[in-house]
């Protein structure tokens, strides 16, 4: 496993860029197919890594629930132990931001989008070093998961 997240770290210094950014906190990646064959492709991508799924949230069935309508948007809830404590050691108030999400969407303009939050950014207010080594490990393991997932 350890071997696995050092690969996708490697992997993510070596990857060309395929996302654009949505500011400076936020991660956009364009993917091809369906909200759901997108985050379907991304849910095999996180079990083929080892880590755990937690949820897997459809917003517009949500949304169509209480009678309203929205664009196609469902988000992934996922996370390792073996990243996710150390955070947590270093700052328990990590838990508020774990475990990881992605959202996939349809930006109604005919595209489908993997989004994330930036992992250095989403510990900015907290006491949790940037080069710390899991911050490192989780922006390459969502990193490697988005663009495995993107089916480009």
């Amino acid at each position: 496993m350890s071997r696995l997240l050092t690969t996708l770290a490697a992997l993510t210094l070596a990857a060309a860029p395929i996302a654009a950014s949505a500011g400076d906190d936020i991660i956009k990646i364009e993917a091809t197919g369906s909200v759901s064959e997108v985050t379907d492709r991304l849910e095999a991508a996180v079990g083929t890594a080892g880590a755990t799924i937690f949820a897997r949230v459809d917003h517009t069935a949500g949304a169509e629930s209480v009678g309203m309508e929205m664009q196609d948007a469902q988000l992934l809830i996922f996370g390792n132990p073996k990243l996710g404590t150390p955070a947590m050691q270093a700052d328990i108030l990590a838990g508020l931001q774990l475990p990881l999400r992605v959202l996939v969407y349809d930006d109604g303009e005919g595209k489908t989008w993997l989004a994330y939050q930036d992992v250095d950014e989403m510990f900015d207010d907290l006491d949790i070093d940037d080069d710390a080594g899991f911050v490192k490990m989780m922006e390459g393991a969502l990193k490697k998961l988005t663009e495995t997932a993107s089916g480009i």
